[in-house]
């Protein structure tokens, strides 16, 4: 096994990354694209996880069981939750959780029935080489953020959770913040595509920036955001974390 897995959850992504990659190769499986080649030297596949965690999860399979691939890192956008994380705002997982998953009488809430556990964690050296991408990155100025009125984007480090819906209302992020006090941030693939990670024994990391706030008050140009800062963020991001690896 020798490739790394890089995961776009959007389009936008996929496309940022595809102009690094060298000697590009599609193979078509389970209806995905998946595109092989190397990045500065690192041998990569990537592919986008589709939405929501089942989508994501036979991503996660296909490229475990089949492609050669050794880590997986996922990117994409995520909801802010906790206290000071703001929009544009960038988040590396330090443990994942699915949300919606409750199980209960017959096992505890949120965990995974059968294994024991609710949260799945993300390898560290991973993680590490994400953080310190994330670090020289959110230094340097980066020119759409103004247009958003963000001046200094952070990094935060910790808990995503992870759910089938998509959180938009104040309603339902207040719930989650009282029922997950630790969690940063929430999306809708990265505990799936972290829980098939731990059943093949391979290396995860994910990294989300934070697009909104998880409430009514949703970015006012979310495609723009998309395309013109988390798009670049995860590129960049990645590269640096590559050659961390």
């Amino acid at each position: 096994m020798s490739r790394i897995a890089i995961v776009s959850a959007m389009h936008e992504e996929l496309r940022a990354l595809l102009p690094l990659l060298d000697a590009n190769h599609v193979e078509r499986r389970a209806g995905r694209d998946f595109h092989i080649g190397s990045i500065d030297g690192h041998a990569v596949v990537l592919v986008l996880s589709g939405i929501g965690k089942v989508a994501a999860a036979t991503t996660a399979a296909v490229l475990l069981d089949g492609l050669e691939v050794r880590a997986l890192l996922l990117t994409g956008v995520a909801g802010g939750l906790g206290a000071g994380v703001r929009v544009g705002d960038v988040v590396v997982a330090h443990n994942l959780l699915q949300h919606d998953m409750d199980a209960s009488p017959l096992f505890p809430r949120y965990e995974v029935p059968l294994t024991g556990r609710s949260r799945f964690p993300a390898d560290r050296a991973l993680g590490a080489a994400l953080s310190a991408g994330c670090r020289g990155v959110l230094q340097a100025p980066h020119p759409a953020l103004a247009s958003f009125g963000i001046a200094t984007p952070r990094l935060h480090e910790g808990l995503v959770i992870s759910g089938d819906r998509f959180v938009a209302t104040a309603v339902e992020s207040e719930a989650l913040r009282a029922a997950l006090p630790e969690a940063l941030a929430v999306e809708m693939e990265g505990a799936a595509v972290a829980q098939v990670c731990a059943d093949f024994g391979r290396p995860f990391g994910m990294v989300r920036t934070i697009s909104d706030r998880a409430d009514d008050a949703a970015h006012v140009d979310f495609a723009r955001f998309i395309a013109e800062v988390a798009a670049e963020f995860s590129r960049d991001i990645v590269r640096a974390a590559l050659a961390q690896l």
